[in-house]
């Protein structure tokens, strides 16, 4: 049993024991920056893909089996479709000022303060992710080293030379064969301080639920236009590190993307020589850190080095099977709902229109069952692939359900069967009191929420599975529900949230978990909300 089986149980006690530091304070004038600055760095800009044809975001939620993205199909990125996938998924797309609860609502007229949307969800609005782009000959750029820069919709080349060799190599020969195939990869590095300068030594959780979030947006992004990304979580870690120039304790690489591209790559050559003995190449361009105290916190070094310690052993393809969500009894209190379908909604304005309600449910006006029974079958459906588990079939998550004013649905605790398409009734009368006594600040009234979905993860099943480096996994396919959940939602034109600062222990004994291993990781409040609300046009000021 490793230190992540620790940090796994210290996560789900928290509510009641807290985590050290216990007395820890934020310190938000000195704040980092939501992204990283390279100084005299020449950004190169992106199309941002307006002209594109846009795609049904039904598309990548409920797939039909004709419409999923296959291993052999020859369609492949372009520059103008990854520009628009980033624009999407990470850019800046618009300024957020709506009139809310949430405790930040006083700072945020203010430039220096102001939030700008984006279409990925991102754990307390941080956005710690950094996306570089590992480009070779067969891409449209230089090849090289190139960071996506958000705040300009940009790129930036730090590292001059094609490199993709070397990130196949770091990956491994028990790769997946598209990752062997590219000379196109998307490297996810997550920079700790920007999460843990609030979250302390919660930030290594909070930060893996935001690697799902983005993989999840790319995912119903490219599955919306036939394309398929898939990351891979298991690669020489400290060698992709050497190539980025970053610490690991400072900065993780938690991801790498491999993208079919729409010009094949070339051929390798056998009778080309191996790469060269020495040192790997280097980016020497560093990022200019805004806070002038940077501080460490133990556990989240102790989960670093637990999660890279075996980094480059990968799981057997099937590894996963043994954390698979337990099965949903028969029998029991049901409730049918109808078929789950989404209305033809592009993929680009449910993300664009994606955000938190904070505040803003309306119980006046209930949900539907066709309403929740789309959200409850995508969030249900959706998985995390991962080496462990390469085409992603292996269901890990469980959705519950606390129906609050649901159309036909009694209010009551639900275990959702997504195979009946059926609530399972755990626990009948209304919820609203446990959900908002159990959640910690004030931006929620849970108990207007038409309905608060749950999921949970069997976190250490996933752990005793595929070891340490499992977390990763279990907090990221959390987020992948999320995402989901929002992306849902906003194709419906619902209002929803996501929130991580609950009681979790208290939501084990309500649904009678004690005796499993099932993890509430999250809860997703969802409803419509209030009608005609004051917010900021950006777009026309």
């Amino acid at each position: 049993m490793g230190y992540a089986h620790e940090y796994a149980d210290a996560v789900l006690h928290r509510g009641r024991v807290p985590m050290e530091p216990t007395d820890f304070v934020p310190d938000w004038p000195d704040a980092p920056r939501r992204g990283k600055f390279y100084p005299g760095v020449e950004p190169y800009a992106l199309p941002d893909g307006d002209g594109l044809p846009d795609a049904p975001a039904a598309r990548g939620l409920l797939p039909a089996p004709d419409e999923r993205p296959r291993a052999d199909d020859p369609a492949g990125f372009t520059l103008p479709l990854l520009a628009a996938m980033l624009k999407d998924s990470y850019g800046l797309t618009g300024r957020r000022l709506g009139i809310q609860a949430n405790s930040d609502l006083s700072g945020l007229p203010l430039h220096t303060h102001a939030n700008w949307s984006r279409g990925t969800a991102g754990g307390g609005g941080l956005y710690p992710v950094s996306i570089y782009w590992a480009s070779g000959p067969s891409g449209p750029l230089t090849p090289g080293l190139h960071y996506y820069d958000v705040q300009r919709h940009a790129v930036q080349r730090v590292l001059t030379g094609d490199v993709s060799a070397r990130v196949r190599e770091a990956l491994g020969p028990g790769a997946p064969e598209e990752a062997r195939r590219t000379d196109q990869y998307l490297i996810l590095g997550v920079k700790y301080w920007q999460n843990a300068f609030k979250y302390n030594s919660f930030s290594y959780h909070v930060v893996s639920t935001d690697l799902g979030t983005l993989v999840q947006t790319w995912r119903i992004w490219a599955g919306a236009r036939g394309l398929a990304t898939s990351p891979v979580l298991w690669f020489d870690e400290p060698r992709l590190n050497g190539l980025l120039g970053t610490p690991g304790e400072e900065e993780g690489v938690f991801a790498v993307v491999p993208l079919r591209w729409d010009a094949p790559a070339p051929a390798p050559d056998p009778a080309a020589p191996a790469l060269p003995e020495g040192p790997d190449p280097a980016v020497r361009h560093r990022d200019a850190e805004r806070s002038r105290t940077v501080l460490e916190f133990p556990t989240l070094l102790a989960m670093h080095a637990a999660t890279t310690r075996d980094a480059a052993d990968r799981p057997a393809p099937g590894a996963l099977a043994a954390a698979a969500a337990t099965p949903v009894p028969a029998g029991g209190t049901r409730t049918a709902l109808p078929a789950p379908r989404f209305p033809d909604v592009p993929v680009r304005r449910a993300l664009r229109t994606r955000r938190s309600s904070f505040g803003r449910f309306d119980a006046a006006r209930p949900v539907t069952p066709a309403q929740l029974s789309a959200v409850l079958a995508a969030c249900a459906g959706t998985t995390l692939p991962s080496d462990a588990d390469p085409d992603g079939t292996v269901r890990q998550a469980r959705i519950y359900a606390f129906v609050n004013h649901v159309e036909s649905v009694e209010p009551g605790a639900y275990l959702y069967d997504p195979g009946a398409g059926e609530l399972r009734l755990v626990e009948a009368g209304p919820q609203g009191a446990f959900l908002q006594g159990t959640y910690f600040l004030a931006n929620y009234n849970l108990e207007q929420a038409g309905a608060v979905l749950v999921p949970t993860v069997r976190t250490t099943a996933v752990l005793d599975a595929v070891g340490d480096r499992g977390y990763r996994l279990a907090a990221g396919t959390a987020g992948a529900v999320a995402q989901t959940f929002y992306v849902a939602a906003a194709a419906l034109g619902l209002g929803a949230g996501v929130a991580l600062g609950f009681d979790n222990i208290s939501f084990i004994e309500k649904l009678g978990l004690g005796d499993g291993d099932e993890a509430p990781l999250l809860i997703m409040p969802l409803g419509n909300e209030r009608p005609r609300p004051a917010d900021f046009r950006h777009e026309i000021a």
